[in-house]
């Protein structure tokens, strides 16, 4: 089953609220604010790829105050 870290930077102040809004998002296992370069670190898992592929690319990416994300895909044995 295709797992993910995504990072997000979202816009200044908007962490609560983005957080609160991933952890709606089916697919989303664990979302948490962070400090450093990336503001909030989200675990998603999907059944496949595209799957996966869409979930971030439609679901994740575009709500509102996302500025930008990346995608670590995590490799399996």
């Amino acid at each position: 089953m295709p797992q993910a870290f995504v990072l997000i930077n979202v816009e200044s102040g908007a962490e609560e609220e983005v957080v609160t809004e991933l952890r709606k998002v089916e697919g989303v296992e664990e979302a948490y604010y962070s400090y450093g370069v990336y503001d909030i670190i989200t675990k998603v898992k999907a059944d496949t790829m595209e799957k996966l592929k869409d979930l971030v690319t439609h679901k994740l990416r575009t709500l509102t105050r996302v500025r930008s994300t990346l995608t670590l895909i995590m490799m399996e044995d």
